[in-house]
């Protein structure tokens, strides 16, 4: 059974930082392109940032741009999304997802086939 496991979300204030894990199994995702989205409540799942399937490649959504880092370490077959500088707008559900690309690095969702249950961020002071 394939299976994503998000971790490390939580309440942070404005200005701080967290990092997110993603732990999949069931499937060698080391291989595959993985990426973060994020929902809040009555808006469409947005797409965050993504990240080939050796590293080497990285996209991310303008709003995050320089803010946030995804990276992975295939070893430890782990995808993290480290996340400054959070503001309120960052409130969301953040989805840790499995594309069936290798290098090309979509950003909608019928690109990705695996999803996580998602981990609450909440950014208020």
């Amino acid at each position: 059974q394939v299976q994503l496991v998000e971790s490390g979300g939580g309440l942070v204030q404005p200005g701080g930082s967290l990092r997110l894990s993603c732990a999949p199994s069931g499937r060698t995702f080391s291989t595959y392109v993985m990426g973060w989205f994020r929902q809040v409540p009555g808006k469409e799942r947005e797409f965050v940032a993504a990240i080939s399937w050796n590293g080497g490649k990285t996209n991310y959504v303008d709003s995050v741009k320089g803010r946030f880092t995804i990276s992975r370490d295939n070893a430890k077959n782990t995808v993290y999304l480290q996340m400054n500088s959070l503001n309120s707008e960052d409130t969301a559900v953040y989805y840790c997802a499995s594309s069936l690309y290798r290098m090309t690095l979509p950003t909608t969702r019928d690109a990705y086939d695996y999803w996580g249950q998602g981990t609450q961020v909440t950014v208020s002071s």
